[in-house]
């Protein structure tokens, strides 16, 4: 082998390690300090690891990847609970927003959640205002905010967010116009439409994991 090729190749394996120790450590990073923005969490983690090549900034499903490797292997004695209560909340959430036809988006649908994670809905409205007045009037203390979501892959469009706490969980609701149910926002992990579930699908979803869940006991009985 030429000897610019040997260093090319070695070249390449130290940026793909690099790459995984990034990856690694922006997962620990979204694990342990609730950071949940990918890119922040990933400039986080180069720094504090002396990475200094852009090649070596892992791609937001690295991240992901190494998210729940990081959650598997440490966390799993309380990951799993947590994901199930949130979820558990956000089906009694949307329930009660029903008119608004909620969808269920981000860790809480993906399965990442964890005591960091708030339940983050889609509502769809063409008045936000309607919401707000839906939710005061029921005694919701709220914090509105403003969140900017990619349309495309060009344009970005900026969404009233409602914030609230109930049972100790976060609730984070951002209204879209309803035309927007139709055609939903880019993921931030991978620029493709976002991952959205009804509540009818969120109910099936938490029957599935209840009867893993009891296979699991029934298999962990028989073995003892």
């Amino acid at each position: 082998m030429a000897r610019g090729e040997h260093h090319r190749i070695h070249a390449q394996d130290r940026l793909q390690r690099n790459r995984q120790r990034v990856a690694q450590e922006a997962a620990r990073l979204m694990s342990e300090h609730g950071i949940r923005d990918f890119h922040h969490a990933k400039v986080k983690a180069a720094e504090r690891l002396g990475i200094l090549e852009a090649q070596a900034l892992p791609r937001n499903n690295e991240i992901e990847q190494a998210l729940r490797e990081h959650q598997r292997i440490f966390h799993a004695d309380s990951q799993p609970q947590l994901l199930q209560e949130r979820r558990e909340a956000a089906v009694e959430a949307m329930r009660f927003l029903e008119r608004f036809e909620p969808r269920l988006v981000g860790a809480v649908l993906d399965g990442t959640a964890d005591s960091h994670s708030a339940v983050c809905l889609h509502l769809f409205c063409d008045t936000p205002e309607t919401v707000v007045l839906f939710l005061q009037e029921r005694g919701v203390p709220l914090t509105q905010q403003t969140r900017r979501l990619r349309v495309s892959r060009d344009e970005q469009e900026e969404y009233p967010v409602l914030l609230f706490s109930a049972d100790n969980l976060p609730f984070d609701l951002t209204v879209l116009p309803r035309n927007a149910l139709r055609q939903p926002p880019l993921d931030r992990i991978d620029e493709k439409p976002m991952r959205r579930a009804t509540l009818a699908a969120v109910e099936e979803l938490l029957a599935t994991t209840d009867e893993e869940d009891e296979f699991e006991r029934m298999l962990s009985s028989a073995l003892r």
